[in-house]
């Protein structure tokens, strides 16, 4: 605020002074009557969306359906994702935007364990004066807190001490927490962070979980809690997305998403994509990492996106939307072996013939080669590849050119050779450069996580809950990599985030956390 004293006696600056004041009001006024009306809106949304869901829970009492099971867990899910997109709106709204009315919140059941944490003020003097100190009271609060396989509650008490020598009161400050003013503590955000998107437990069935351990936590709770943890944890997705994209080599894949289509309650497909960083079998001692993006669509826009300033050796299967990054100039195509295999496979699991047979030996000596140079330098790889690799790839085409001839293009032998000879330069690219896998294995394992959510829980909810999805798919399954267990990590930067430089974020990456971690 300016005292009199800064304020220039020349009037039309003073005008000038409060025109300028007004528009910054006025643009300040306008934003919270935005927020206010997404955060009104989406409040009616989750109130009708409870309704309905209420009313078919009624219908499912006494009766088994399993069209109508469906319908109620798709519901759950819409709820999910709505309530913490509230609480992420909620916490972007500005101060003098007044608060969403909450639930009178409900008192930790008094039968968990309580563990007593003192934060004493720093010496025994006064601050102020140097005089003694005197205890005037504390002020407590409780938080839950989740340690493997129990509840708990943390007791926070922080003593008031009086100087006896003047009227100063010390106390040390209250701790810091994930969420502000939250109850949940970092353990119990990275269990229900972990339980959601590893182990495929919608919060939802979580709710019905712990209410079995005597802890009453709504799924609009935990929501909201999994919406604050997101975006605390945005820095931390950033700084894995530069680590990733800073290789020269990456494999990439894309698998489905079912996601809710607002207002009819049927599901549309979007596409999580990944992007795996390991040459871990090339002798690279670079801590592998794996990122991942959503997109409502599968356009080729989005990939061309995610690889703008990237530089190196694109390892993926033959989608068409990578071939912009291609013609760029700056971006090596390396296709994958094991597509190509994929297509000889199928056809000799429904009809085995002595052509996919010998398509399957073919390919197979080529692996064989692999087993012998994973983990030594590239120099070492491409030289083993160029002796036993190369001719086995020579042998291989004039064979397939050479079966090509005997069979009708419309065949689905002749659709695999085809799709194996189109490719060739990509597929054989691996040969002559070290650096490279034989296929995109790295990818593809990065997904099956994801396949495996996708049967248990159907789709996400929103578009926010997807992009929410992918992000915390590239936390867990970078420290899946990296051999760390993601709940424990979790927790580590839960704990420690909050109070950190966001410049120094990359001190979270697993790879730097490892051995404060095994300590």
């Amino acid at each position: 605020m300016l005292n009199a004293a800064d304020l220039p006696d020349d009037i039309a600056a003073l005008k000038a002074m409060l025109l300028a004041s007004e528009a910054r009001a006025a643009q300040s006024e306008a934003r919270a009557v935005h927020l206010a009306a997404e955060l009104s809106t989406r409040t009616a949304e989750i109130e009708h969306l409870k309704l309905v869901l209420a009313k078919l829970k009624r219908m499912q009492f006494g009766r088994s359906s399993e069209k109508l099971d469906q319908q109620i867990e798709q519901l759950e899910l819409q709820l999910e994702d709505l309530e913490a997109e509230e609480a992420v709106a909620e916490a972007q709204a500005p101060v003098d935007v007044a608060p969403r009315k909450k639930a009178e919140r409900k008192l930790l059941p008094p039968h968990l364990p309580r563990e007593e944490r003192v934060q004493t003020p720093a010496g025994d003097a006064c601050p102020d004066c140097g005089g003694n100190l005197k205890y005037l009271g504390e002020d407590v609060s409780e938080q839950l807190e989740y340690v493997p396989a129990s509840f708990r509650v943390i007791r926070h008490v922080r003593p008031k001490l009086a100087c006896a020598c003047c009227d100063t009161i010390v106390q040390a400050p209250a701790a810091s927490r994930p969420i502000e003013r939250g109850i949940a503590g970092p353990g119990l955000l990275a269990h229900v962070l972990v339980a959601k998107y590893a182990d495929h437990l919608p919060l939802y069935r979580q709710s019905v979980i712990y209410a079995r351990e005597g802890v009453e936590l709504e799924r609009s709770l935990l929501a909201s809690w999994v919406g604050a943890a997101g975006m605390l944890l945005r820095p931390l997705v950033d700084a894995l997305r530069r680590h990733v994209f800073a290789g020269t080599k990456l494999h990439a894949d894309d698998t489905p998403l079912p996601v809710l289509a607002p207002g009819n309650g049927k599901t549309r497909t979007a596409r999580l994509w990944t992007y795996v960083r390991d040459d871990r079998a090339s002798g690279d001692a670079t801590p592998p990492a794996v990122w991942f993006a959503y997109s409502p669509d599968r356009k080729g826009e989005h990939p061309q996106a995610h690889l703008a300033g990237f530089k190196g050796v694109l390892q993926a299967d033959a989608y068409a939307g990578f071939n912009a990054v291609y013609e760029t100039g700056h971006v090596l195509e390396a296709a994958c072996w094991a597509h190509a295999r994929r297509k000889f496979y199928d056809l000799h699991v429904a009809r085995p013939t002595p052509l996919t047979t010998e398509a399957l030996r073919r390919i197979g000596e080529l692996y064989g080669t692999e087993e012998s140079i994973r983990g030594k330098p590239p120099d070492d790889r491409r030289a083993a590849r160029q002796l036993q690799a190369k001719p086995l790839l020579g042998d291989l085409e004039r064979w397939l050119h050479a079966t090509l001839a005997t069979l009708s293009r419309k065949s689905d032998t002749a659709a695999a050779i085809l799709y194996a000879l189109k490719l060739w330069p990509a597929l054989t690219r691996y040969a002559d450069d070290g650096r490279i896998e034989i296929d995109n294995s790295a990818a593809e394992r990065s997904l099956r996580g994801i396949a495996l959510g996708r049967r248990n829980y159907l789709f996400a909810g929103a578009d926010s809950g997807g992009e929410r999805a992918a992000a915390i798919y590239g936390l867990i399954g970078t420290a899946r990599l990296n051999g760390i267990d993601p709940e424990t990590w979790l927790r580590h930067v839960l704990t420690h985030i909050a109070d950190h430089p966001v410049n120094r974020v990359d001190d979270f990456l697993p790879w730097n956390c490892a051995a404060m971690l095994a300590g």
